[in-house]
């Protein structure tokens, strides 16, 4: 008999008459809320190229909160949690933003972190890395060749792991493979033979930055 690897997916909409709300109901809604959160984790698991369920992180459940608070979204405990006042604030295709939103958060809940020990701005950096490559990344994003470090996070670094990862088809995905037990830049070398800190020089000149 096959076990399945069925992921559990739920939204709780907190966010009562907000405009927000009213936004993600009219714009985005409950359906597609969940469609995306499927298709997000698919995406994430052929990024990772974790075609065996025992490559991944054992997740039953992912939740998704809408509701009012600040920033633009955070994800801790297998929950998402997506604040509406960004949503009602937001110009421009919002279901195209919340789609991107949600690849970013979807991946911090399936990526190895190195037990704790991997730098805060390459994990941001692979979530970012993820969204680029499904394309739904924004129009504000840098572009390639900018940023002031590798590890400087998000969109800086995610530019430039998909440089790293233009050296080596598969790149991000072994860092994350090798990132299931620990963290130690020496993985750079281990994968393309040159330190971290050689990569960004090349990546910069490259772009003439």
């Amino acid at each position: 008999m096959q076990r399945t690897h069925a992921v559990e997916y739920a939204v709780n909409d907190n966010t009562g008459n907000s405009g927000g709300g009213v936004r993600f109901r009219n714009e985005i809604g409950v359906d597609y809320s969940l469609q995306t959160l499927g298709s997000a984790t698919d995406f994430i698991w052929r990024t990772f190229q974790q075609n065996n369920p025992a490559d991944r992180k054992d997740v039953q459940k992912v939740t998704l909160f809408i509701e009012n608070g600040d920033g633009v979204a955070f994800t801790v405990n297998n929950e998402i949690h997506v604040n509406a006042n960004y949503l009602g604030s937001y110009s421009g295709d919002v279901k195209r933003e919340f789609t991107g939103v949600i690849y970013h958060e979807m991946t911090h809940i399936w990526q190895w972190n190195g037990n704790g020990q991997t730098p805060g701005g390459l994990i941001e950096g692979i979530a970012d890395f993820v969204r680029l490559k499904a394309n739904y990344n924004p129009s504000h994003w840098v572009q390639p060749g900018q940023g002031d470090r590798w590890d400087q996070g998000y969109d800086v670094t995610a530019r430039f792991l998909d440089y790293c990862n233009s050296l080596r088809n598969g790149f991000v995905a072994e860092l994350n493979k090798k990132m299931r037990t620990g963290y130690s830049a020496n993985y750079f070398v281990d994968l393309l033979g040159k330190t971290v800190d050689q990569l960004w020089s090349d990546y910069k000149a490259k772009y003439g930055n």
